[in-house]
């Protein structure tokens, strides 16, 4: 009797040692095999494979979470290991929102009666293992396999080797997706970085030569690339059309829509037509080309340096101001609502006299919106008075001193809006 409990024992113990080898032999391979990729789905595709065979399994899932919103349990990977006549399983919610709050593994060879799981979903699902994968202690998902082969029954030991997968996996998985989202992340600002070259260029790069006349702009994106644009277009040896644009919005949706109304403004400049009608028509093409929630605020003016007049329209942006020695800053407001809001908008047009020192000066919000940290804002009057003393210096020189006026106001309080000024001046 001794002899034969003495031979189940060790028949027992060279099972234990065989499938611990085995076990051995699995996950070293496993780490052979995950450890050269760096390919998260490659990665996983060789985990189920593994797994489905470790614990014999009929089909196996890696569900992985959005780290962004790990309440909703979005499922972002998902590998299957199954052969092609299975139904392909899906990881039920009921058990990952016990894997999430439990943070432990769970084996059920009854999920439908199992209270643990109810209500469980999954017709055709007769037993499963699901093991959490933790990534230094993060929850980042579940490695979870279903039906064991020949109407069999998971075990324990297959949940304890299921669980060692995992654990062995997790931080590779991990790394894996962290490496691919950072090389997408790499593409897209070289994206923006080109974007942003192509937006530079189509701002004026040098100031235009116009008789009598000095003028000078900045435009500086609150990110790599923004909405405001600002330009200076010849349409004679007299005359010359000056843009100031704020488009809804920022980043590269914003500047693809500024590229589209520069781009409209310089076909409209080449026209005939009054600063009222050329706004007019812009708003109509800008209106057809773009969703709805997308618009701009607009200055357009045209200067005639032979009769020192400027014409202006002012479509919904802040007013531009116009010094003059004769009496306070006069704000510019004619003109109509904001463009690509509307297709059909009425618009007005204003021609305004320029005497000798008499300078406008048109920017965008994110002159007077740059707030401190305190979210103080720069504001309309201080510009004013910070302009109002500057009457002798010409353009250029008044425009990098407001550049550092905004920046001193905002003592290095983050950019939260695109900056852009331009400013013109009849000389003495």
């Amino acid at each position: 009797m001794n002899r034969e409990e003495d031979r189940r024992e060790l028949r027992e113990e060279n099972r234990r040692l065989k499938r611990a080898l085995g076990e051995l032999s699995t996950l070293n391979d496993l780490a052979l095999a995950i450890g050269a990729s760096r390919n998260a789905q490659e990665i996983t595709d060789e985990i189920i494979r593994r797994s489905v065979r470790a614990v014999g399994a009929e089909q196996a899932t890696i569900t992985l979470l959005d780290r962004k919103a790990p309440s909703e349990a979005r499922t972002l990977v998902r590998a299957l290991g199954s052969s092609a006549q299975l139904t392909q399983f899906h990881l039920d919610q009921t058990l990952l929102g016990w894997i999430m709050s439990k943070r432990r593994p769970l084996l059920s060879n009854d999920p439908e009666n199992d209270e643990r799981l109810a209500p469980f979903e999954g017709d055709g699902i007769r037993s499963l293992l699901c093991v959490p994968l933790l990534a230094k202690s993060e929850l980042v998902g579940a490695l979870t396999a279903y039906n064991k082969r020949g109407e069999g029954l998971f075990t324990e030991e297959d949940l304890r080797l299921l669980g060692i997968i995992a654990s062995q996996s997790a931080q590779v998985i991990e790394n894996a997706r962290l490496y691919e989202e950072e090389q997408a992340l790499r593409e897209v600002r070289e994206e923006l970085q080109i974007a942003r070259r192509i937006q530079i260029g189509l701002l004026p790069r040098h100031p235009p030569r116009i008789r009598g006349y000095k003028v000078a702009g900045v435009s500086h994106p609150a990110r790599e690339v923004g909405g405001d644009y600002y330009d200076t277009i010849p349409m004679d040896e007299n005359r010359w059309a000056l843009c100031l644009g704020d488009v809804s919005g920022k980043g590269l949706p914003a500047s693809l829509l500024m590229a589209n109304l520069q781009a409209t403004l310089r076909a409209q400049a080449s026209s005939r037509e009054s600063v009222a009608n050329c706004v007019a028509s812009a708003n109509r093409m800008l209106h057809r080309s773009t969703e709805p929630e997308r618009f701009a605020t607009l200055i357009y003016a045209v200067l005639d340096a032979r009769r020192n007049s400027i014409s202006y329209c002012n479509a919904g942006h802040e007013p531009p101001l116009l010094f003059s020695a004769s009496g306070p800053p006069r704000r510019l407001r004619t003109g109509g609502m904001l463009v690509g809001f509307m297709e059909e908008a009425a618009y007005e047009d204003e021609c305004v006299d320029l005497e000798p020192g008499d300078f406008v000066v048109a920017y965008s919000d994110g002159v007077t919106d740059a707030e401190t940290s305190r979210e103080e804002p720069f504001g309309e009057e201080r510009l004013i008075g910070l302009l109002a003393g500057l009457r002798g210096l010409d353009p250029e020189a008044m425009v990098k001193r407001v550049l550092a006026a905004v920046e001193e106001h905002v003592s290095g309080a983050p950019q939260l809006d695109d900056l852009t000024l331009i400013i013109l001046k009849r000389e003495d």
